[in-house]
């Protein structure tokens, strides 16, 4: 595997306030990496979950909008790599305001690009999505699979896909597209299923409501996401290739659940709420990824099982302190 030097880098991160984000901040500033990490500006001041973030002087947090180039221009002065990760990510919230993921999800990464072009930036990792490819036709999903767009936001995704693989071909940017398939753990949104399941179930519900039950997802720890972010940063093979991050396996939204009610000692009953139910033609029902690619290019394995995965996440939402930050009795677009 050939890879770029691994003296002290600066990185851009935009989205790090998020999920995916802040645990990306985490391991790249342990490994003595110079952080510039993006949240989204608001007049609270607030930094999502930057906010459990120790100081540190290899950290500078800034506030912004990617929807912004003139901004987005500025942040990218001086800077070596960009995590581009900023995005919306809601499928129900895309039904609802479609063209508020237009404006953030591509014109965000044109704007990201442009500005890694015109500042002479060395790598830019754009974070793509699993659903870009809708109800798998084949499996496992390797990235010549049709693209398929079933909800506005994987229709953003696909746009702003091609967008940043433009800029490579036409630029030469060196972009590589990143391409997560189900990601989960601490500080991940209730809108997701594995924290719609241990809220619900951590404040002594026992009707646990949940969408369709019968689709499947490939599962994958954040701490093996962020790992496969950081070795394909590395990785000069990868520039202008997209690129699966995966476990090669998968478990419908049913067996899950079941198998957090049993990780969590707890007899419960799921029920399928209509609110949460996608428009037939919109639900994806199956993924399961192949992650061949990216094991050929990094030699990547995940390093947590499912149940390793899910006992980390357990642990951490019910704690009392980071459990009341959710609110359980609501439904989450």
């Amino acid at each position: 595997m050939k890879t770029m030097s691994n003296a002290k880098r600066k990185i851009l991160i935009t989205g790090a306030d998020g999920f995916i984000g802040s645990h990306l901040t985490e391991q790249l500033l342990e490994q003595g990496y110079l952080v510039k990490a993006l949240s989204y500006y608001n007049s609270f001041n607030n930094w999502g979950w930057l906010e459990n973030i120790k100081e540190t002087r290899n950290l500078e947090i800034i506030t912004g909008d990617v929807r912004d180039p003139h901004f987005c221009q500025h942040v990218a002065k001086k800077i070596d790599i960009i995590f581009h990760l900023a995005a919306l990510i809601a499928i129900p919230y895309s039904y609802i305001a479609p063209d508020s993921y237009i404006d953030t999800n591509i014109k965000g990464t044109l704007n990201i690009c442009q500005a890694a072009k015109e500042n002479g930036v060395s790598r830019v990792l754009v974070t793509s999505t699993s659903e870009v490819y809708g109800t798998a036709k084949y499996v496992p999903i390797d990235e010549n699979h049709p693209k398929q767009p079933q909800s506005p936001y994987s229709a953003s995704k696909i746009a702003a896909d091609a967008m940043a693989l433009s800029f490579y071909n036409a630029f030469n940017l060196p972009v590589v597209l990143v391409r997560p398939f189900n990601t989960y753990g601490p500080r991940q949104s209730a809108r997701a299923v594995i924290p719609t399941i241990i809220t619900q179930i951590a404040n002594g519900k026992r009707k646990i409501n949940l969408g369709d039950l019968s689709p499947t997802r490939d599962f994958n720890y954040v701490n093996d996401i962020c790992n496969g972010f950081n070795l394909l940063s590395r990785c000069d093979a990868a520039i202008g290739q997209e690129i699966n991050i995966a476990s090669n396996t998968e478990i419908s939204v049913y067996d899950l659940s079941r198998m957090i009610a049993e990780m969590m000692n707890v007899e419960v009953e799921f029920v399928e709420d209509e609110q949460r139910i996608r428009p037939k033609n919109s639900e994806v029902f199956r993924l399961n990824g192949d992650n061949t690619k990216l094991r050929s290019l990094v030699g990547y394995e995940p390093k947590y099982t499912l149940r390793d995965g899910l006992k980390e996440t357990i642990k951490w939402f019910t704690n009392s302190e980071n459990l009341k930050k959710y609110k359980a009795d609501i439904y989450n677009v």
